[in-house]
C-alpha cells in the first residue's frame, strides 16, 4: 500500500547560463511514494502552472535509465541516494515524510546551465566525435560469426558500453573529470577486434579533446560511485596505458609518411 510524503523542495532556479541563480522554496505535499522522482516533479510542474508560475525545467527523454539525460544532483548526490540507479529510476520511497529535497543541476564548468535544472552537456558528444567510432568499408554487412570474439574481452566490452553518458561522473568528481566518461566510451571499442585497426589514433583524439573541456583525473573515485551503470574506474587504467602507447605509435606511423 502507497504512503503519501510532504516535502520541501529547494530547487535551482536560474534563466540562462549568464544569469545569476537562486534556490525557490516548493511545498510538495501528498507524494505518492511509489512515484519516480520524475513523476513527482511533473506533478510539482502542474501545480505551479495551475498558480500560474512557471514550471521547473528539466531534461528527461526515455525514463527507462537508458538516455542518461536525467541529469539531477539530488541532496549533493548525483541522481540521488540509491546506487546504481539513474534519476528517472529512483522512487520517492527513498525519502522520508517532511524531508528536505534539494535539487540541482550538474555543477561543472563544462556543463553550462540551459535554464534551472537543465545543462548543455555538449561537451561529452565533442568527445565521441573525435573517435568514438570505427571506420568500416561499405558494402554488404558480414556474418556476426565471422569475426570471433573470447567472452572476457565480449563482457568487458559490453561493460564499457553500458555508460549512458550522464555526466554524472563528471558532476561527482571534484575536478570536474571526464575520465570515466571517456575510457567507457574508448575501451568498448578498443577492445574489440573491430576497434584495433584505430586504436591509438582513437585514444590519442578522445584523451585529447576531453582535456580541453574537463579537469583532470586525481583518482578520488567518486566517479565510480556515482555512475548509474557502475562502471569501473579500471577502465580509466586501461584508456591510460594505451594513451601513452599511442604518443609513441602515432609518432612512428608520422614518420614513416
Amino acid at each position: 500500500m502507497s504512503k503519501e510524503l510532504n516535502l520541501n523542495l529547494k530547487v535551482w532556479r536560474q534563466d540562462g547560463p549568464d544569469a545569476p541563480g537562486h534556490f525557490d522554496q516548493i511545498a510538495a505535499p501528498g507524494i505518492k511514494d511509489e512515484m519516480s522522482f520524475l513523476e513527482m516533479l511533473d506533478l510539482v510542474n502542474e501545480r505551479l502552472i495551475a498558480e500560474g508560475k512557471e514550471a521547473i525545467v528539466f531534461d528527461h527523454d526515455c525514463r527507462e535509465g537508458i538516455c542518461g539525460t536525467c541529469s539531477l544532483m539530488i541532496n549533493g548526490q548525483a541522481h540521488g541516494p540509491q546506487k546504481g540507479t539513474a534519476t528517472c529510476q529512483l522512487h520517492m520511497r527513498k525519502f522520508t515524510d517532511g524531508q528536505e529535497v534539494i535539487i540541482e543541476p550538474w555543477r561543472a564548468t563544462a556543463f553550462p546551465v540551459v535554464k534551472d535544472l537543465m545543462v548543455d552537456r555538449s561537451a561529452l558528444d565533442r568527445i565521441v566525435e573525435s573517435g568514438g567510432f570505427i571506420t568500416a568499408e561499405t558494402g554488404g554487412a558480414p556474418d556476426a560469426n565471422l569475426t570471433p570474439i573470447p567472452k572476457p574481452v565480449a563482457d568487458a566490452a559490453m561493460d564499457a558500453a553500458a555508460c549512458i553518458g550522464c555526466g554524472a561522473c563528471v558532476a561527482a568528481c571534484p575536478n570536474s573529470a571526464a575520465q570515466l566518461f571517456t575510457s567507457a566510451k574508448v575501451s568498448h571499442l578498443n577492445l574489440l577486434p573491430q576497434g584495433q585497426a584505430e586504436r591509438y589514433k582513437r585514444v590519442e583524439a578522445m584523451v585529447e579533446t576531453m582535456e580541453e573541456f574537463f579537469g583532470s583525473c586525481t583518482n578520488h573515485g567518486e566517479c565510480q560511485e556515482a555512475c548509474p551503470k557502475e562502471i569501473s574506474i579500471d577502465f580509466i587504467a586501461l584508456m591510460n596505458k594505451d594513451y601513452l602507447k599511442s604518443k609513441v605509435k602515432n609518432r612512428k606511423l608520422l614518420s614513416q609518411k
